[in-house]
């Protein structure tokens, strides 16, 4: 039986290490493997990608993590019935903790690939294993001391970029304050750092990135993997928000081969919502990250080849057996016969000469618990009328001082849902200005230190000691990377799908065969998240027609039973 250790795991611990009954060993064994580790082995290490799920028949294996300057930590123990593994056993990812055989252990060992066929063909007992790999990643996440290390002064932008990559990434880490923080002094000692260079991250695999992009990160914790410029692809999907995420879903449960990239990380917008609350299914709201990130695992559960972060370039014809090629990354190409363009919308930035010395320290498009924390009780401002600056605004109000919330029209019951509106003006530290807009920012060394608004209709201008405000102002379509592809834009840039494009066009058709949109990107779309879910369901359908029709695949399947 598995003895965890780690008190996180709390009142869930029996569900995040159950004990295999002997007919459910049974039932698994056909999927892997057998597998025997000497005492003292080490099966595996953090930054080692696992052999898969390891069922343990006899003996112990534990479970530790590192904790840094050669420190480690026991997590669990495991013994006979239990099984090693969470959710980068999944997708074949790196392990982010370390297996080491505390005796002799004799085991089978399920492959990625297998075990998500052992999820589709054994539902029960793969509902079961999926939840002790999902409540597994919740609980090193949880206890920030797995992955990688980043080094640098806490609010540096950049230490706020790679800890916001993490963090949105589903990936845990830890962030070590080189001002304050012994061991990160001691970490920069030892690696000889010039303090200019940081921030630094040491990856689980030894190595040491000097102030690193998000691929180059990504790349070096196994997250990002080489393109297979052989293989070719039902369907590519250019974005991970809500509506790239159901498409990928509904087409590789459907038996299409789904590839799925994005340029920063999976949930799109959605994904940096601190509550949704008006999502079906949910009647007491769920942050964005946690919906988005149960699709992303449900994706993987399906085996969609996910390529994030990884962006796309171009769109083109290709032979071969391809329809189409994408450039991404670093002169790789994604070959496939089908596209769905779901890349979403950027976000707006205010019209200011000297925003950009304070964007990614003072000046922020999210309110997670990371920028929450950076400015715990400070009085902040918030610009937007819409949903995500009302979830935003309530949010921030729990953790900081006082929260001015900037609109620039007359009321917020034009552009936010009622219940947001009634919520922010029952929150006593919230204080709503309408009519009113951001015209200056001042402050030093890409530190904020006031911020001036002016009413609209005129008036003194009011100027206040704020060091952080929050920009909710809409969002353009991301489709700067279609102006080579030949595909239909609309005047502001959305792209344009349907009949408007040819009577035989249907409704996330593009102007290219084969080539589809949905979501926020699409000419006309609702920009809700169920509508985005509800077009990522629905392109899926005329993605097998087209591959039906082109001949591709035989038959488009009979999706009248589906929900």
């Amino acid at each position: 039986m598995a003895q965890p250790s780690n008190p996180i795991f709390g009142a869930r611990r029996d569900q995040a290490f159950p004990t295999l009954a002997q007919a459910d060993i049974e039932r698994m064994r056909r999927f892997g493997e057998a597998s025997a580790y000497a005492a003292g082995e080490h099966i595996f290490k953090a930054g080692d990608v696992a052999p898969g799920l390891i069922v343990i028949l006899s003996g112990k294996v534990d479970i530790t993590q590192d904790g840094g300057l050669g420190r480690s930590e026991t997590i669990v123990t495991h013994g006979p019935g239990s099984f090693v593994g969470e959710l980068a056993q999944l997708s074949d990812r790196p392990s982010l903790v370390n297996a080491l055989a505390a005796e002799p252990v004799e085991a089978f060992v399920i492959a990625s690939q297998r075990l998500r066929d052992l999820m589709v063909q054994e539902a029960n007992l793969g509902e079961r294993i999926m939840r002790a790999l999902i409540l597994r990643r919740v609980g090193l996440l949880e206890s920030a001391t797995s992955g990688p290390i980043i080094v640098g002064p806490a609010d540096n932008s950049d230490v706020l970029r790679l800890q916001g990559f993490l963090a949105r990434s589903g990936q845990p880490h830890r962030v070590l304050d080189s001002d304050s923080d012994p061991c990160a002094k001691t970490l920069v000692e030892r690696f000889d750092v010039d303090p200019h260079h940081l921030p630094v991250v040491l990856c689980p695999n030894g190595r040491l990135l000097l102030n690193p992009g998000e691929r180059d990160l990504a790349r070096c914790i196994g997250l990002l993997r080489p393109v297979d410029s052989a293989r070719i692809y039902d369907v590519a999907i250019v974005g991970a928000g809500p509506a790239g995420l159901a498409a990928a879903v509904y087409a590789a449960s459907e038996g299409l081969s789904t590839i799925v990239l994005d340029c920063r990380a999976f949930g799109g917008q959605a994904g940096a919502s601190s509550r949704i609350e008006n999502y079906l299914g949910f009647p007491t709201g769920i942050s964005g990250m946690a919906l988005m990130a149960r699709a992303y695992n449900q994706a993987q559960k399906f085996g969609v080849e996910m390529v994030i972060p990884d962006e796309a370039k171009l769109l083109s014809a290709s032979a071969d057996g391809a329809r189409y090629a994408l450039d991404v990354g670093d002169g790789e190409t994604v070959r496939t016969r089908s596209v769905v363009i779901a890349s979403g919308a950027r976000y707006r930035r205010l019209d200011l000469a000297n925003l950009a010395q304070f964007e990614g320290s003072c000046v922020h498009y999210w309110a997670s618990p990371i920028e929450a924390r950076l400015c715990g009780g400070q009085e902040v401002a918030l610009v937007g009328a819409g949903n995500s600056a009302g979830q935003a605004a309530v949010y921030l109000a729990s953790h900081v001082r006082k929260v001015t919330l900037l609109a620039r029209g007359g009321s917020l019951d034009a552009s936010m849902s009622r219940y947001l509106v009634e919520r922010i003006r029952a929150q006593g530290n919230i204080k709503v200005l309408t009519g009113t807009e951001i015209e200056a920012l001042d402050g030093e060394g890409g530190n904020l230190a006031t911020v001036r608004w002016r009413d609209r209709a005129g008036g003194a201008p009011t100027t206040r000691p704020i060091r952080h405000i929050f920009l909710f102002i809409g969002a353009d379509p991301n489709t700067d990377w279609l102006a080579n592809c030949d595909v239909a834009l609309d005047a502001r840039g959305f792209v344009r799908t349907g009949p408007e494009l040819g009577p035989a066009r249907g409704a996330m058709e593009t102007s290219r065969d084969g080539v589809f949109a949905i979501g926020d990107v699409r000419s006309g779309s609702v920009k809700r998240v169920a509508a985005a879910v509800g077009e990522g369901a629905q392109v899926v359908a005329a993605v097998h027609a087209y591959l039906a029709r082109d001949g591709s695949r035989a038959v488009a399947p009979d999706l009248k039973g589906e929900v």
